[in-house]
């Protein structure tokens, strides 16, 4: 009865919204709940499926502090090692007090390359960078390098997509590998996700769904000229929903990490400006209730991206909610939450 009631609000909620995309709720591996709608590519009519790939935009920050703790794990770096340090880049305005900390907990205080107190809408940033030439992470240094302090090292958490770039580039240092690369290998492969990577808007593997941006007047645009074409370790990997859930269960039986820097990782570090009872650890979000923690969870926006996804550690349940929409995704996440 209770999944009979799940299914019919779903259908609902998604109906309601005109959802497009993937979604799949289970409780350690008895599937609860799934379903695929929409269309992957509307131009030829292709239908999204439980195979299909999504990018999921800052959702994916979790793969690069994991990759980060791995190192750490390795004894190539650690939490407080020094920026200044570890990069043979120059950042002349820059705090040489700065840690791996500071950037995975968003207190670095640097300036962002997209700041949302400024700007409104991400498809400004490619009038004088063109989206087409951002390929790594090298390729945003321009947009922040020379930039001054945002704020002071360690006041207070102010989500940074900048500070990620940074980790991705100390990643590539320390590895002797492309970031996605050793992601792959060291995150995706030991997860055993198989179909999910960090792909070119321009050379696109089959079955992954174009993102696509609604407007006003009902008509609609691809969102290839909004967004980089390449992803990176600030966001912009694609998975499935169904490998999405194979990273929360390998997280969390300690199958990427050691226990002890699994729990460093999902530690509630800094507690965020919009929520009393949210807190940020090192990549992913954590929710409390009465003290206890009520669910990590990791979401991405960008033009043609809504993404979310939780895991709630006392019941063991995953929630993925993938859609190739700007939105989406919160009102059905927010759905199967409630029931």
């Amino acid at each position: 009865m209770k999944m009979n009631m799940l299914k019919e609000k779903m259908i609902a909620v998604m109906n309601e919204i005109d959802f497009s995309g993937n979604v799949v709720v289970k409780c350690r591996n008895d599937l609860l709940y799934h379903s695929s709608n929409g269309f992957a590519n509307r131009t030829h009519r292709i239908l999204n499926n439980d195979l299909t790939r999504f990018g999921i935009a800052s959702g994916c920050k979790i793969f690069t502090a994991v990759a980060i703790c791995l190192l750490v794990e390795k004894g190539q770096l650690s939490f407080e090692s020094k920026l200044s340090d570890i990069l043979d880049i120059p950042f002349p305005l820059f705090d040489e007090e700065i840690t791996i900390h500071h950037l995975l907990t968003h207190t670095a205080g640097i300036p962002d390359y997209f700041d949302e107190e400024v700007m409104d809408d991400f498809a400004e940033l490619w009038v004088n960078q063109p989206m087409y030439l951002m390929r790594n992470g090298r390729d945003f240094l321009p947009l922040f390098q020379h930039e001054a302090m945002k704020l002071k090292v360690g006041e207070h958490f102010h989500y940074n997509n900048a500070g990620y770039i940074l980790l991705g580039l100390v990643v590539e240092q320390l590895s002797g590998h492309g970031f996605d690369e050793y992601v792959t290998e060291n995150i995706f492969k030991c997860a055993g996700m198989e179909q999910s990577g960090y792909f070119e808007l321009d050379a696109l593997p089959s079955n992954t769904a174009l993102g696509y941006i609604d407007e006003e007047n009902g008509k609609w645009k691809s969102n290839i000229y909004s967004v980089p074409v390449k992803g990176g370790a600030d966001g912009g990997a694609f998975v499935t929903v169904e490998d999405m859930h194979r990273f929360w269960q390998a997280l969390m039986k300690y199958e990427l990490l050691s226990e002890a820097m699994t729990k460093q990782l999902l530690t509630p570090y800094i507690h965020t400006d919009n929520h009393f009872d949210r807190f940020y650890g090192y990549g992913v979000w954590i929710d409390t209730k009465e003290d206890n923690i009520f669910k990590y969870h990791v979401m991405g926006y960008d033009p043609g991206v809504s993404f979310h996804s939780a895991y709630y550690p006392e019941s063991g349940m995953v929630s993925v909610v993938c859609s190739n929409k700007s939105e989406g995704a919160f009102d059905v996440f927010k759905e199967i939450e409630k029931r």
